[in-house]
């Protein structure tokens, strides 16, 4: 990152006066903070003992052997506390609101993780916590939201435009210009102004320094190619990031939703809907109009659900050090399937579309090439939308039972 906070072209702080001086703070608090030996390693220590790390790598023999090609291997970030890769941001950005004196965390959040995560987060430091969340996302991961209170947190539901992601990051930025002096806007993806992408970036790139060291004992040498899912980017980022300037493929995975048109997709990628443009303070690719309306989005997976996309994976890809590609619905759908099936383990929404393009791609490789795929959490959270999207008539009837006992207790 340059000393304006830009990443070639994009990135940037375009931002309220009023918030000027609370964000020259921030990034004077995180750049100390990086250089203090016992900030980082009571971090350290906190990712350990209270989230988990590290996290294993992990084969796929079976779904390796069904697809006939390169063999898989999952960075489990799914088994930290809490069911996600946010808990490393989380826990890095907990500690800083705490360095700089802040009492208050606020936070947006699309498919609930790192809502939860904040909460927990601010429950075990002591800090009080609002979680901004789209109408339409709180429907379909409630159970995310009915965690998120029992934490303490207060939750807000946003129904302004289309109440997901995007709307849900205005809200909070409206919260952070009028509570500052007490408040920590704890960003939970690399987007928005410096030092937000560069910071998240930083905590998250873990995973990658992980997979590095693990990778040589476990692949027997470093991966062909890494998969990471891409909504705003921060899991992508943190794994991709140790990995740059190296052999190893590095390939993104958007949300191709049920098709190409207008709202029918979140790629800002591989479309000509998506512009250089200026938005909720940074500069990116966002999916927009020619009179620079941010265009609505669609996803199977409330994560991967937003208009922009990190400054640092845009930038990567304008650098040819980026692969972008996506994965549709249908196919994300089956991979979860397939994973679940085959090697028993249970992928959130979001890293099933990294994991159906490693399925795409596996079976045109090389059975000696290895390929590593980011599974940056747990699909708990997305029961009641996997049910819905496969019509499990038994679960809706489940539903209807316990309600209507509900309503009868």
């Amino acid at each position: 990152m340059s000393d304006e906070g830009r990443f070639g072209q994009y990135g940037g702080s375009f931002i309220p006066e009023i918030l000027f001086n609370s964000q020259q703070d921030l990034l004077s608090a995180y750049r100390e903070a990086m250089v203090d030996p016992e900030f980082k390693a009571e971090m350290l220590a906190q990712m350990q003992q209270y989230s988990g790390r590290p996290t294993p790598l992990t084969p796929c023999p079976n779904l390796s052997q069904q697809l006939g090609g390169a063999q898989i291997y999952l960075k489990r970030e799914d088994l930290n506390h809490s069911g996600a890769h946010k808990m490393n941001n989380v826990i890095g950005q907990g500690l800083l609101a705490k360095r700089m004196g802040k009492k208050r965390v606020i936070a947006e959040t699309g498919a609930g993780q790192h809502g939860v995560a904040s909460a927990l987060v601010s429950a075990r430091l002591g800090l009080e916590c609002t979680v901004y969340m789209g109408a339409h996302d709180i429907e379909r991961q409630y159970p995310n939201v009915f965690w998120m209170k029992q934490l303490g947190a207060t939750v807000v539901p946003v129904t302004t435009g289309a109440a997901t992601l995007k709307d849900a990051l205005d809200e909070a930025m409206r919260d952070w210009s009028s509570s500052f002096n007490d408040t920590h806007y704890l960003i939970g993806t690399s987007c928005g102004c410096a030092p937000y992408p560069e910071m998240v970036a930083g905590f998250q790139s873990i995973i990658g320094e992980e997979v590095f060291s693990q990778a040589p004992e476990v692949l027997g040498r470093q991966p062909d190619k890494i998969y990471a899912c891409v909504g705003g980017g921060s899991n992508a980022c943190g794994i991709f990031l140790p990995y740059k300037g190296t052999t190893t493929e590095l390939v993104g995975v958007e949300a191709g939703g049920i098709g190409d048109g207008v709202g029918e997709h979140a790629m800002r990628f591989n479309t000509d809907q998506a512009r250089f443009g200026i938005a909720q303070g940074y500069a990116t690719e966002f999916l927009q109009d020619e009179q620079g309306q941010l265009l609505p989005t669609q996803s199977i997976s409330a994560g991967l659900d937003y208009v922009g996309v990190s400054p640092i994976l845009a930038d990567m890809v304008k650098r040819n050090e980026l692969r972008m590609t996506a994965a549709r619905d249908e196919a994300v759908l089956d991979a979860f399937k397939r994973l679940a099936t085959t090697e028993g383990i249970i992928a959130a929404l979001e890293s099933s579309h990294a994991v159906a393009a490693a399925i795409a791609e596996a079976p045109k490789l090389s059975r000696d090439e290895k390929l590593v795929v980011n599974l940056s959490g747990r699909g708990d959270k997305d029961l009641f939308n996997i049910a819905s999207a496969l019509k499990d008539a038994p679960f809706n009837d489940f539903l209807a039972d316990y309600l209507a006992r509900e309503k009868q207790a």
